[in-house]
Formats: C-alpha cells, structure tokens, sequence
C-alpha cells in the first residue's frame, strides 16, 4: 500500500474499467429513521460526483406515504441537475406518475424496480409478478419515447426470505420480460445478501445462456454474509462491467427485513484498483465524502475500507 491505496495487481480475465452505479443517495437513505435535510442530501451528491462517480442515483419519485425519506424529490433533483458534464443522475419511477414528475424536472434516466419471486412482489408492490410487469410496461414505453435511459431492477434474484433459494429459470423469465418491454440495462439484486460466487456465476451463465448479454447486466449485492466482494469479482469474471455500490455501505431494503447495507463503494474501489481496473473514482475525496455524511447521521460507517484509512490518518 502507496499513500493509501492499494498495490495494483491485475489479473487475467477481468474488464479493463467498470462503472460504478452509486446508489447510495437513494437506496442508502431511503431507510433512515430521521429525515435527512434536503440540503444535506444535495451536498452529498455534489461532492459523489465531484469524488469521480459518474453515475449517482438521486432519489426516487414515489409517494411519500411509502418511503417517507424520498418525499422531497422534486426539491432535491434540481440543486443536483447541474453537476459536472458527463455525470449521469438517474431516479427510480414506481408508476407512470411517478414517471410525469420525473420527466417534469427533466430527469433523462429512469429505473423500474422489479422482483423474480411472487412473495417479495406482493411485499413490495401488492401485486403479482406478471401485475407489476404490465404496471411496468407503459412506464418503459413511455420513458423511451420521452428519450430517457431505462434500468431495470430486479431484486431477489438468489433469495428470498419467505421462498428460499431462487431458481435461475425465475430471474432469467423476469429479466426477458424487462428487456422486451424496452429496459437498457437489468441490475441483478441480491437483496438479502444470501449469494455466493458459484450462484452467482450459475445465475449470469443462465442469463446469457438467455441471450442477455453481460453488458446490458450490473449486479447489486449486499454484504449480509460478508459476500459481496467475492460475489463481484465472480461477476467480473464473467464479463459484467456495471456494479453498483453505496458510499459508507448505506442502506437496505425497508421491505426485506433481513437485508443490511449494501456493498460499500469504498470496499468496492479499493478492490478494484489493486486489480488494475479503473473506476475514474478518487478513493481520498470518496472516503471524505463518506466519512461526512456518517457525521451527519450520527453514527460511524461500515465500510471496512473506510475505517482502515481514517485509522491512518489519526
């Protein structure tokens, strides 16, 4: 380790770059039990993005009812829509609703949030499976037209806490569907954290067995085992190039009891630049960042990574 960071040893067989999907000003703070001031969300932002993410997922235009802490969408999209040129802002859309507001504040990336297992579906949506994806399709249909970049998530794609362990045939069905309906881009979600490298090597192998392509696919793990970095470099090895990630290890799922946070961003790049793959991400400037926003919660972060370079500085 150089002036903390680390050793740079690539190995074969890995992507050259990967883009991280920085999800934690969403996913990270859609749970927390205080609100988070707007303005201290919007300087979260700013300083991901001045950190060199690239892609900083901002907030989501559902109804307040259901996720409290996202209520100020269309306060917070416009003090970040002007961030550094190149920097992609995508929100998650629930319904064609959701999507009018979107669009209304000028968003050009949107995300639907799908589920491969009935019961998480019913969880999360109050619908079937086949019910959320023909809630979906309009909404896909209609962000296409407007000209905006469509994600698809698909959460509980290797377990689910009322169903077990989930069949590839599931997730692959699901993962058609998004694609045919006019998805760009599927982030695969292990969102209670139960995958492991073998699963998650079955899992891609099914999805381009499928005829989806590695590059349309990210994955979106939680480190409920301590899995997710082995899980990611499984990935890596498989050609996927897209990971997503939250600065601090914010977040979970408030509809998934057993799910923790997710992968944390630092622990991400860290592993990433000891391969050898760029990221475009300033570790210093990401763990300042991260170590920030800890303070405003009032309460330190996970992230190993984190932790280990502010024990150097003390």
């Amino acid at each position: 380790m150089i002036d903390g960071l680390p050793m740079r040893v690539p190995a074969p067989g890995l992507p050259g770059r990967v883009r991280i999907h920085e999800v934690g000003p969403r996913d990270g703070l859609q749970n927390e039990q205080a609100v988070v001031p707007v303005e201290v969300k919007a300087e979260f932002i700013h300083r991901l993005a001045a950190a060199g993410l690239g892609t900083v997922e901002a907030t989501s235009f559902v109804h307040p009812k259901w996720v409290p802490q996202l209520a100020d969408a269309e306060e917070l999209f416009p003090r970040v829509s002007e961030l550094a040129p190149g920097v992609r802002l995508p929100v998650l859309v629930p319904n064609e609703r959701g999507l009018d507001r979107a669009l209304a504040l000028g968003a050009r990336e949107v995300a639907v949030f799908a589920s491969a297992t009935e019961s998480f579906a019913r969880a999360n949506l109050n619908r079937t499976v086949a019910e959320a994806l023909a809630m979906f399709e309009p909404v896909v249909a209609r962000a296409k037209e407007a000209g905006a970049h469509v994600r698809g998530y698909l959460s509980m794609c290797f377990g689910d806490p009322w169903e077990g362990p989930v069949a590839p045939d599931d997730v692959v069905r699901v993962c058609r569907a998004l694609t045919d309906m006019g998805c760009d881009e599927l982030s695969l979600g292990d969102t209670i954290g139960v995958a492991t490298p073998g699963h998650v090597t079955a899992l891609l192998t099914a999805l381009t067995g499928g005829g989806l392509s590695a590059d349309r696919l990210g994955v979106h793990f939680h480190d409920t085992y301590g899995q997710a970095l082995s899980n990611t470099f499984a990935a890596l090895q498989h050609g996927v190039t897209t990971v997503d990630a939250s600065a601090g290890g914010l977040g979970g799922c408030p509809y998934a009891k057993s799910a923790t946070g997710n992968l944390a961003t630092e622990d991400l790049v860290w592993m990433l630049h000891g391969l050898g793959i760029e990221t475009g991400v300033d570790l210093g400037r990401l763990t300042a960042t991260s170590a920030w926003m800890a303070d405003r919660l009032g309460r330190p972060s996970p992230s190993r990574t984190l932790r280990a370079l502010s024990h150097k500085e003390q």
